[in-house]
């Protein structure tokens, strides 16, 4: 190996540690508390349906002095057994969230979605109101979203449909609907997916922060021993102007949510 060849890797390590610190910085601005003012609050302890609509009829929420518990069907694979909760609340401009999550079952299959400023796409009966349709969403088929939905999609301490090893979870983001004819695997992700992320341990809570402007979304996990920041370029991707918040488990997993907060630019 010539000293050219030994120069390609060190290059390409410095130019990777220069970007995440990049992107930690332009985050850190971002997170400025001085920027945002709080919309919406819910520690999780009181009546969730104060604040909360549900997808599914076959979940159930419960509050606890630890957060709200949030269990789905007990058969995968099932589309009855999905749901949704949405906040009640539109959030309209750049968003922030902050929440404290904690996974509750050992699945290795399945996902688990947050949906962001989602709306109908406006084709009756699909109307921008999500609310004057959730009776088409009682069974709360994957399809019924992505093609009828204007939104985007996080998905975290998710694992692919046949997979079986612990280790092999995935954050992926997407952005609905799908083109009329078009595959929803291929045409909805916006590049880069993140495998094998280390995070979203059963029982231990971890704090996320979203981050979302016209040109780009963040997502941070702080675990106990853990701090991971993930990003996303929205600028080549439509503009989502105002929306719900909406969290998503699929059949088998549960999930306890506390501390949920979101805000808007001042």
């Amino acid at each position: 190996m010539n000293y050219k060849q030994l120069l390609i890797p060190i290059y390409f390590l410095s130019f990777s540690i220069h970007a995440q610190n990049t992107e930690t910085k332009e985050f850190d601005i971002l997170n400025q508390p001085k920027q945002w003012q709080l919309q919406f609050q819910d520690s999780g302890t009181k009546d969730w349906q104060s604040k909360w609509f549900l997808d599914g009829l076959q979940a159930n929420i419960k509050n606890t002095k630890a957060g709200m518990l949030f269990s789905t069907g007990t058969t995968a694979g099932t589309d009855a057994g999905h749901a949704v909760l949405w906040t009640k609340e539109s959030f309209k401009g750049n968003v922030k969230l902050e929440y404290n999550f904690t996974r509750k079952d050992t699945e290795t299959k399945w996902a688990i979605i947050l949906y962001l400023q989602a709306t109908g796409t406006g084709v009756a009966p699909y109307v921008e109101d999500i609310s004057k349709w959730n009776h088409l969403r009682e069974i709360p088929a994957m399809k019924t979203y992505f093609t009828n939905m204007k939104a985007l999609h996080i998905s975290y301490a998710s694992f692919e449909n046949d997979n079986t090893d612990s280790k092999k979870d995935y954050i992926r983001v997407r952005q609905y609907p799908v083109a009329p004819g078009q595959n929803f695997n291929t045409t909805t992700e916006i590049p880069n997916p993140y495998f094998e992320t280390g995070l979203f341990k059963t029982d231990e809570t971890y704090k996320i922060t979203v981050i979302k402007t016209n040109e780009k979304l963040y997502f941070k996990v702080v675990g106990k021993n853990s701090s991971k920041l993930f990003s996303w370029n929205l600028k080549n991707h439509p503009e989502l102007i105002e929306g719900r918040i909406g969290l998503r488990q699929m059949a088998t997993r549960n999930a306890l949510y506390s501390d949920f907060s979101i805000y808007t630019n001042k």
